[in-house]
């Protein structure tokens, strides 16, 4: 059963999810595979469909991936410290608001019920030029992904800081070397209520018409 959204709510409220995840309430592996049922109606080039997903509920691997994706985000915390201080001081402000709700996900990491990882046969070297190509191929259904989870009452994170550490997590879990990860998608059930829209720039700071 789903939730009775709009298409364009589904879209404008469909959030980051870090500290809202329900960390104790078990996701009934059914609902995960409804949502990447959805996910494999995504374009993808030249139909290939390469894509590949990894469903991680096994506890001790969830808390293997969890201590990866803490050591990788202590490394980029740092940076982002630096980042932010350049900022205005609202900016500074919604900054240290995320910062807040991604401290609680690199910590907790481990403990979110369901890890997805989105994966797509490569190769073991990626493409030296352009690969927007690669990764149109499945980033498009990784995002479905997340739009039929909220969809069905879950919540779900984008994140790619795992990636640090892409070569040791295949190795736990047995990807094959010509598959390439290209995001991490903890998954759980949220508590509260709904989600609002983000504030976002206004659209005519980054709309171009017919030009730059």
């Amino acid at each position: 059963m789903t939730l009775p959204l709009g298409p364009d709510e589904l879209l404008t409220t469909t959030r980051s999810v870090r500290k809202r995840l329900d960390l104790d309430r078990p996701v009934p592996i059914e609902l995960v595979r409804e949502c990447l049922e959805v996910a494999l109606q995504a374009p993808t080039g030249s139909n290939a469909q390469t894509w590949h997903w990894v469903v991680v509920t096994d506890a001790d691997r969830r808390r293997a991936i969890g201590d990866y994706y803490k050591r990788s985000y202590d490394s980029y915390s740092e940076q982002r410290a630096a980042r932010n201080a350049k900022l205005s001081a609202e900016r500074q402000a919604v900054g240290a608001r995320v910062a807040t709700s991604a401290d609680h996900l690199a910590e907790r990491m481990g403990d979110v019920p369901v890890l997805v990882l989105a994966c797509i046969t490569a190769g073991a070297d990626l493409p030296a030029g352009n690969q927007a190509g690669l990764w149109g191929s499945l980033l498009p259904a990784a995002w479905s992904y997340q739009l039929a989870a909220r969809a069905r009452g879950l919540g779900s994170a984008w994140t790619t800081l795992h990636l640090a550490y892409e070569r040791e997590i295949a190795e736990l879990l047995g990807i094959p070397g010509d598959v390439r990860q290209g995001v991490l998608l903890p998954t759980a059930y949220y508590t509260g209520e709904t989600f609002r829209p983000a504030p976002r720039e206004p659209l005519d700071t980054v709309l171009h018409l017919d030009a730059w």
